[in-house]
């Protein structure tokens, strides 16, 4: 029979995972990740940097939910971490491309793999739920009839 620590997985080394510190200085690489992409605009916006520098208006472009001020808190708070570097290019008018740097390239391989699991698993869900929300008929369609509820008692003269 096995024991709780055999149906855990595999043994972890000591010293191996810095998430499960018990003095709470340690650094988990997970949830240091997450803090820095763990929004859905932060890793958009990397995922379509991946594709070459943009323009600010290319990446409000990119997506009709994305809100101007969203986008520029976004590539501010990338900058900031190192995920993304402003350039201003010196043309008249000037413009400002924003590109990743070697440490945002280096999301490139866990951006493209949530990309893929989004596409194998949740998209097909979201198109199963679209076909049977088409295939159902409203319980009501166009507006309510007006209902007359007659008196009970008939007034008398």
């Amino acid at each position: 029979m096995g024991t709780d620590s055999s149906r855990r997985g595999p043994a972890v080394p000591a010293g191996a995972d810095h998430c499960d510190a018990a003095d709470g200085r340690s650094l988990c690489p997970v949830l240091a990740a997450v803090g820095v992409i763990g929004t859905e605009w932060r890793l958009a916006i990397v995922h379509r940097l991946l594709e070459g520098p943009q323009r600010f208006s290319e990446i409000l472009k990119s997506n009709s939910r994305l809100n101007a001020k969203t986008l520029s808190a976004t590539l501010k708070f990338l900058e900031s971490q190192g995920v993304v570097q402003r350039t201003v290019v010196s043309t008249r008018p000037f413009s400002v491309v924003y590109s990743l740097t070697e440490m945002g390239l280096g999301l490139a391989p866990a951006a493209r793999e949530l990309r893929a699991w989004g596409e194998r698993w949740l998209l097909p869900r979201a198109n199963a739920t679209a076909r049977s929300a088409a295939r159902r008929t409203p319980a009501i369609q166009g507006e309510l009839p007006r209902i007359v509820v007659p008196e009970t008692n008939p007034p008398t003269h």
